[in-house]
């Protein structure tokens, strides 16, 4: 690295509050890539840009730095157009599961690389694997070929996809500047555009079961995504969408699974299919594919009713190794549960809020999340809300299911406390649960 760009010069420059030249941001980068620069000295730059931010153009050049990392994705041999959905992350937020077929079957393609859960928020690999089969690692070339031939793949990120992230990510996670809003946007979108798309919608989670649990912070955020699409061609929208309560009934792996069939069947929670009808329309409008949103929506509510979202999803399934037949039979084929806990309601009343984070939580120490990197997950553990927000619950009856196979009786029992933990209960509300959706960013 040359002088002038020792990295402790361009770590006392941020920390100073000074910008980074774009010839400093890639050096960084690289060397952050290549190892050449230590733990010690990245972990260091990360905290500068935690306290310090990085304006637009900066941020630009670090995520198109992190993106250039790897490889970019050749999808030019796909003649659809190419959109994707990336969630912030959330409790139950099981909706690429049903959304991503729905979308194909109207005719977008759409090439998704997902994540693990992280933390009390559950990822969208984890629940497919579940899948007796299901495999979620493919060569690049038969990811290109599946999203050619049947207009949707859903994999994990690739050793050769943005390997600059994967190194920063770490290093955030145990250094506490997790949560800066420049390192969160570059890293989405290091990922999301080395996918090759056209178009990306972010659904943006806020409230107490989210990373953002501010309004402010999640436009912060929004905006500064599509700072960073736009620099790099990519439209995106962003729908900033209510987590102060997790999604549908079923919170877990094989659960979510479930009700995402249930969903791509013309049924499921009205919150799970309002999100994937509502992201759907917007994937389809920046295809070019509806006029407006609303025609968007009634595309995808139509291929949800009609079959066609749950056909593309059995052919993904069998596609990747999975057992198709579990369209068809879920609870055949979804690993199940050993055990039932109910937890009972220690007075009447109706439920007036419902902590999302606390259910996420409860689910993660049942066995549904990781407390360690290298945990296993038990596929078959998580939560069945038996009453949600606005229902009306006895004392004596019950609240919640804990699923678990493996979980110990003390987990099962601080799982219990959590979730009871959960519910607000008082009078009956006057004003009905409104829309999930929040405000949509264009």
């Amino acid at each position: 690295m040359p002088a002038a760009f020792l990295p402790q010069a361009l770590i006392r420059k941020k920390r100073d509050g000074q910008r980074l030249s774009e010839g400093e941001v890639r050096a960084f980068i690289a060397g952050t890539t290549d190892g050449s620069i230590p733990d010690y000295q990245v972990s260091a730059m990360l905290m500068a840009i935690f306290f310090r931010g990085l304006d637009a153009g900066e941020l630009t050049v670090w995520a198109d730095a992190m993106l250039r990392s790897g490889d970019v994705l050749d999808l030019s041999s796909v003649s659809r157009p190419r959109v994707d959905k990336h969630s912030t992350g959330g409790v139950g937020d099981k909706i690429s599961l049903p959304l991503a077929p729905a979308v194909a079957a109207c005719g977008a393609a759409v090439p998704m690389v997902s994540g693990r859960g992280l933390g009390h928020t559950g990822g969208t690999l984890d629940k497919l694997e579940s899948i007796p089969g299901f495999s979620v690692k493919l060569p690049v070339e038969r990811f290109i070929a599946q999203v050619r031939d049947l207009g949707v793949c859903l994999i994990g990120q690739t050793d050769r996809v943005a390997p600059a992230d994967r190194r920063l990510y770490a290093l955030r996670d145990v250094t506490g500047t997790v949560e800066s809003i420049p390192l969160i946007a570059s890293s989405i979108m290091s990922k999301k555009l080395a996918e090759g798309i056209d178009a990306l919608v972010l659904d943006c989670k806020v409230g107490d079961g989210a990373f953002m649990r501010s309004r402010a912070d999640a436009v912060q955020l929004s905006r500064a995504i599509q700072s960073i699409g736009a620099s790099a061609g990519v439209r995106v929208t962003a729908v900033l969408t209510d987590m102060d309560a997790p999604i549908g009934r079923l919170i877990g792996n094989a659960v979510e699974v479930l009700e995402s069939i249930h969903v791509l069947g013309g049924g499921g929670p009205a919150d799970t299919r309002e999100l994937t009808v509502a992201l759907g329309g917007e994937m389809l409008v920046l295809t070019g594919l509806a006029r407006t949103a609303e025609d968007g929506q009634k595309q995808i509510a139509r291929s949800l009713d009609d079959g066609t979202a749950l056909e593309v999803f059995r052919q993904v399934v069998e596609a990747q190794g999975g057992d198709p037949r579990v369209v068809d039979d879920p609870e055949g084929v979804l690993p199940q549960p050993r055990a039932r806990t109910p937890v009972l309601a220690a007075e009447g009343g109706t439920v007036r809020a419902l902590a999302a984070r606390e259910i996420g939580m409860a689910a993660l120490v049942l066995g549904a999340g990781r407390r360690k990197v290298e945990d296993d997950i038990d596929p078959s553990a998580g939560i069945e809300l038996a009453v949600h927000m606005g229902d009306r619950v006895e004392r004596g009856e019950p609240l919640a299911f804990l699923l678990s196979s493996r979980a110990s009786n003390a987990d099962i029992a601080a799982a219990r406390d959590m979730v009871a933990g959960a519910y607000r209960l008082g009078p009956a509300m006057s004003v009905p649960r409104l829309s999930r959706v929040l405000e949509v960013l264009r």
